[in-house]
């Protein structure tokens, strides 16, 4: 079993919608999360921090800083017909995980007005 959490703070993900609004969200968000988002901040914000978690759970970091990393959009986030988020992997982060044996995936995703927090735990 491997864990990962990762807490952002949400007035950074309104400055980076801010400054660059669609290529801020076409390089870290696939276009389901963008549509399940609808621009809100905070969503936004849990999701960052889930594909946060998830590299950290991974052992790697995101490609951006690491070589061996994973890609922003190779981790989606979204709600099942409840509601419930889970996770998605896809590229490197699809085969990272099938490396080390990782089928199952939860995350729990919570937010205030100032901070977004994402836990993930897979085996």
């Amino acid at each position: 079993m491997v864990v990962g959490v990762d807490l952002v703070e949400i007035p950074r993900i309104e400055r980076a919608l801010a400054r660059y609004r669609e290529r801020f969200l076409e390089r870290v968000f696939t276009p389901a999360e963008v549509l399940y988002a609808r621009g809100r901040a905070p969503e936004l914000a849990a999701r960052f921090a889930a594909k946060e978690a998830v590299a950290k759970a991974l052992g790697v970091g995101m490609r951006m800083l690491a070589a061996d990393g994973i890609g922003w959009r190779e981790v989606e986030v979204l709600g099942d017909w409840r509601g419930r988020p889970e996770i998605t992997l896809h590229g490197r982060a699809a085969e990272r995980a099938a490396e080390m044996g990782l089928t199952e995936w939860a995350v729990s995703l919570s937010h205030t007005r100032e901070y977004a927090i994402a836990f993930v735990v897979a085996q």
